[in-house]
């Protein structure tokens, strides 16, 4: 696996104009079920995002490519499970994955819209949610519209590691730029925390009013 992270990031660093294309086909195989598990995209994006960070690499083209990629991957994940019902999660490969499968099942039926949203950032079930989603029926705007979501915070996410560890801590314009860049983090940890508080209490105060009626 070492052995193939290199070879991309070689890759990479000596064919510049197929960066954008190679990072979309990685966050796409990344967020496919199953295929996901074995795929090394961390590893990809934080050495992409040290690319980006010593300006071999232009980062908004990185991030429009990989934002592409892992929506139209969450995506195919959520056609095949709308597709082909919940048989799809008995049969191989997804049997073989049964743990994974339930805690997807289990995050989704709790958290709906917040489950696609947030999924992306948990890696065990991060590939598994959309599939999850489309089984279960939810409408297509909504998967999309928390796929898009999630697309534009991850990605960001996984690139900033490697960005900040290869810019000048002291260079005055690079310090700025990272302190956007942790103040985006918090806020997008924050706003999934909060997200999934709100939903929580939604979930728990439903029963109640239908108690009392």
């Amino acid at each position: 696996m070492d052995q193939f992270v290199n070879q991309i990031r070689v890759f990479i660093e000596n064919n510049q104009d197929w960066a954008g294309p190679v990072t979309a086909v990685l966050t796409m195989a990344e967020s496919l079920v199953i295929v996901g598990l074995f795929v090394p995209a961390t590893a990809l994006l934080l050495i992409t995002g040290g690319l980006v960070g010593s300006g071999t690499l232009d980062g908004a083209s990185i991030l429009v490519w990989g934002m592409a990629g892992a929506i139209v991957g969450d995506a195919l994940s959520y056609w095949l499970g709308r597709g082909v019902g919940p048989k799809v999660l008995r049969r191989w490969p997804l049997s073989q994955h049964r743990t994974a499968v339930a805690r997807a099942r289990l995050f989704f039926s709790r958290y709906g819209f917040a489950s696609v949203l947030a999924g992306r950032f948990m890696g065990p079930i991060r590939s598994t949610i959309p599939t999850v989603a489309g089984v279960m029926g939810m409408g297509h705007a909504r998967f999309q519209t928390a796929n898009v979501l999630s697309a534009a915070l991850w990605m960001p996410v996984m690139l900033a590691p490697g960005y900040l560890t290869m810019r000048n801590m002291d260079d005055i314009g690079a310090a700025s730029q990272i302190g956007m860049l942790v103040g985006t983090g918090i806020s997008v940890v924050l706003g999934v925390w909060l997200l999934f508080m709100v939903m929580r209490k939604r979930r728990v105060a439903v029963p109640t009013r239908r108690t009392r009626r």
